[in-house]
């Protein structure tokens, strides 16, 4: 019976080894994030501006320290899992045909909405979720044709990753297509700064 024991707890150790070696390698392989580079202080998108006269409380004017996310296995399945659930319930409209106005930021509370409603969706929900505020970055960037889009960056100890409306897959941030124009600061999300070599930003973000 010890043997038996004994074997069935060595099965499990390994099936779990095997387990969190799989999942590290997911998360720390030839394509492992990296973490953005990020400059001087830059524009607000006036989206945000007027997201935060109709949302105060979402947009706190205060002072914090840097949180990365610890990422554990457990913690990317449910980032993931947030990010699969906004896309799978929110309809894609643009704002024209939306709201009758080029560029709005807002929560899709009717459940349709471009690329910055369901990246502050994902803001929102992760934050209820206990996530640090600091280390969840809503962030604009250009797609290969110019166009403006926005995306929600995650921020942990093993790199920074993307959650994208265009696609369920949590992506490291230096794996996506995207040209990284600029983004929330860690420490005050009403601060914004800009990223890598500077480039013109996009009159609005869609999609």
């Amino acid at each position: 019976m010890f043997g038996v024991i004994t074997k069935t707890a060595l099965a499990t150790t390994l099936a779990a080894a095997a387990y969190f070696a799989l999942m590290q390698s997911s998360m720390a392989g030839p394509d492992a994030a990296t973490y953005v580079s990020v400059g001087a202080d830059t524009s607000v998108p006036y989206g945000w501006v007027e997201f935060c006269g109709r949302y105060r409380n979402e947009c706190p004017d205060d002072d914090r320290a840097g949180q990365p996310i610890d990422l554990t296995p457990a913690v990317m399945r449910k980032i993931q899992r947030v990010n699969a659930a906004v896309n799978k319930n929110v309809a894609p409209v643009s704002d024209m045909d939306h709201w009758g106005v080029v560029d709005q930021w807002d929560y899709p509370t009717d459940g349709k909405g471009d690329c910055e409603d369901y990246a502050l969706l994902k803001r929102r929900m992760l934050m209820d979720e206990g996530f640090p505020r600091q280390a969840l970055l809503m962030t604009v960037v250009k797609e290969a044709n110019g166009d403006g889009h926005a995306v929600l960056t995650v921020k942990t100890n093993r790199g920074e990753f993307v959650l994208d409306n265009l696609g369920d897959e949590v992506k490291a941030w230096n794996r996506t297509p995207y040209r990284f124009v600029k983004r929330q600061s860690e420490q005050n999300p009403n601060v914004w700064v800009s990223i890598g070599a500077p480039t013109a930003a996009p009159a609005y973000v869609s999609k």
